[in-house]
């Protein structure tokens, strides 16, 4: 039985890592990755002995321990798990009659450890057909935090992107084309990606993601931020670092992103600098103002 996380982009042959997990007569296999030592703290911790079974787990420690072959990195688990049925159902009831975080990784898999036969994955094995010499070899990102998920759109765009959506060997397919193509007039788009049924007019689109079904009217400026579905921008709009939700409406004139004061308190900021417009925050009928971020 497969526990996969929800909030991760990556491409992935389930069937090797399935093969690893009969193959190591495992009862539990956990994907993992090398993690620079630097940004292991969000993740958990995996340690193992030379045979790949897994002898210790810690879940985000403030302090990561270095692999012994490696010790400017930390074996990092992806939060991708094969189990034995009857293993997972059994851990299950026994995380049910327990207190605590009943979190997978705080909780149930360091019980396990001393239980079943639990393995370590490692995603570098894992090989994908049709990636290109450019692309970032195992890439994954968690993508639970908006800086994170901001970088993961970034990374898709230019000629030679680290994650290229390209890979006709191998897509990542979406929801299947619901609408007319994009329709661009008079514009300067550079490293973008445009969505169905979007619609742009002599705008200026950098190193941006734009969603489907969104108008940007003359004179926006948009560059380094991700624009998701059904959302419209005013003319003459700047929008720089922003991630909007869907269905806004950014009114003519705004400006977000950018140096400004910020003078509507709607907007988050994150500690990275990137200004977040929740869904349905701007509506059509809100008046022309400055929306900015420091």
């Amino acid at each position: 039985m497969a526990v996969f996380g929800a909030d991760h982009i990556y491409r992935m042959d389930l069937r090797q890592m399935l093969r690893f997990h009969l193959d190591r007569q495992a009862d539990v296999s956990v994907a993992a990755l090398p993690m620079p030592l630097t940004s292991a703290q969000g993740f958990g911790i995996i340690e193992v002995d030379r045979n790949d079974r897994i002898i210790g787990f810690e879940e985000k420690p403030p302090e990561p321990k270095a692999m012994p072959t490696r010790p400017d990195r930390a074996l990092s688990s992806m939060g991708n798990y094969l189990f034995n049925t009857d293993v997972l159902l059994r851990a299950l009831s026994d995380d049910a009659e327990r207190s605590g975080t009943h979190d997978f990784g705080r909780d149930i898999l360091p019980r396990l450890l001393h239980e079943e036969r639990v393995m370590a994955y490692n995603f570098r094995d894992n090989e994908i057909p049709g990636l290109n010499y450019y692309e970032e070899p195992a890439y994954w990102r968690d993508v639970g935090t908006i800086p994170a998920y901001w970088q993961a759109n970034m990374d898709l765009l230019g000629e030679t992107p680290l994650n290229d959506l390209r890979n006709t060997a191998w897509p990542i397919c979406g929801e299947a084309a619901r609408g007319l193509p994009a329709s661009l007039v008079n514009c300067y788009v550079d490293h973008a990606l445009i969505g169905e049924g979007s619609r742009v007019i002599e705008a200026d689109i950098r190193r941006s993601v734009i969603g489907r079904h969104v108008r940007i009217e003359p004179g926006a400026q948009i560059e380094d931020s991700v624009i998701l579905d059904h959302t419209s921008i005013g003319a003459k709009a700047r929008v720089r670092r922003v991630v909007i939700d869907r269905g806004n409406a950014v009114p003519a004139g705004s400006v977000l992103g950018h140096d400004e004061t910020a003078v509507v308190p709607v907007c988050g900021v994150t500690a990275s600098g990137l200004t977040v417009v929740p869904k349905g925050i701007l509506p059509q009928d809100v008046s022309k103002q400055r929306l900015s971020s420091t």
